[in-house]
């Protein structure tokens, strides 16, 4: 039996990953909204003292470093991509980065999936997206980090290749400094 792949083909929806524009800001916003009640669901104290607002949001799209994971032409997450020296980076407890705290590096941050997307393991698409994206702008070395307690998030990165480096204290606007796990992919 002979199958028509063009039929195949278009029955599966495109996923891609693309910057984000000024007019994804409301669904970015929903986004992060509906991560923070699902942190604080699992009784994760991560997200849940007003970081991300809406202004960090809003920063991360005019300077280009927002990403939305797009699934059959709906924004199923969003992430963002920062390029250089991360200030929280710099004091490493615990370890150390592979490349020194002054390494050139991305960062990924503030990785969120949409409510209804959930449960289809798509964090590991758009941290795949992001990881080649980091490539293609020449970065060979990613770093990431994560609350202690998401359990959940540290399945999804160290699926994807990363290696706990340490801990490292995420300073967030008013709050004292807290705890996160710090993981570092070197891509070749």
């Amino acid at each position: 039996m002979v199958r028509n792949t063009n039929e195949d083909v278009s029955t599966m929806p495109a996923t891609y990953l693309r910057q984000a524009t000024n007019e994804d800001l409301p669904t970015i916003k929903k986004i992060i909204k509906e991560a923070k009640a699902y942190l604080k669901q699992q009784g994760i104290d991560q997200w849940q003292n007003g970081y991300p607002d809406d202004e960090a949001l809003e920063t991360d799209v005019k300077f280009g470093i927002t990403y939305v994971l797009i699934i059959d032409g709906k924004i199923a997450g969003t992430a963002a991509l920062h390029q250089g020296l991360d200030v929280n980076y710099l004091n490493i407890h615990d370890g150390e980065w592979v490349n020194g705290v002054h390494g050139r590096y991305t960062a990924i941050h503030r990785i969120a999936m949409s409510a209804d997307f959930r449960g289809q393991h798509l964090s590991d698409k758009m941290i795949t997206g992001l990881i080649t994206i980091s490539g293609v702008l020449g970065y060979k070395d990613i770093r990431i980090d994560t609350h202690p307690d998401n359990l959940g998030m540290q399945h999804v990165i160290t699926t994807n290749g990363f290696t706990k480096r340490g801990t490292i204290y995420m300073t967030e606007k008013g709050h004292e400094a807290t705890p996160r796990y710090a993981y570092q992919l070197i891509i070749g």
